[in-house]
């Protein structure tokens, strides 16, 4: 048996990585995992609400529109991986008070807000996407963000 044991924050955000390979989404694949006492409660990843034609299928909208990245989320088929997350635990009764999300990206604003509500305390991402006023919103609400390289290392928090 060699190498490093990964830490936890590590295991559950590469199982986010696998978790956005089910995305459909052409623009961006995230993964979501929901966390509670280091047992998963819950995935989600992105994509078009069950049982309408999704983005690989249909196309995109906001490129269709020419919608920049981070703007005019209300224009788009697909539901964010953190949604669904919630969505999914919320369907089979699983409470996410209290939980941790893992997630290959930066929440949005409209995530944030939702995770805020749902009881998430801790939130560990990697990834490219942001969003100041979501980080600033996750900080008010006393939620801690923390953002991880692809090796782990921590880069930065709240």
């Amino acid at each position: 048996m060699g190498g490093k044991r990964p830490s936890w924050d590590e295991y559950f955000l590469e199982l986010a990585r696998v978790v956005a390979q089910r995305s459909t989404c052409i623009r961006r694949q995230v993964g979501a995992v929901l966390v509670k006492g280091e047992r998963i409660i819950a995935t989600g990843y992105n994509g078009a609400p069950q049982g309408l034609p999704h983005c690989l299928e249909a196309g995109c909208l906001r490129d269709e529109k020419g919608i920049p990245s981070g703007h005019r989320y209300e224009l788009c088929r697909g539901v964010h991986a953190e949604q669904n997350a919630l969505i999914n635990a919320a369907r089979y009764g699983v409470s996410t008070l209290d939980s941790i999300l893992y997630c290959t990206t930066q929440p949005c604003m409209l995530c944030a807000r939702m995770l805020i509500n749902a009881g998430v305390i801790k939130i560990v991402h990697q990834g490219d996407f942001d969003d100041e006023l979501a980080l600033e919103f996750l900080r008010q609400a006393g939620v801690k963000s923390v953002k991880l390289s692809a090796r782990g290392e921590k880069e930065h928090g709240n």
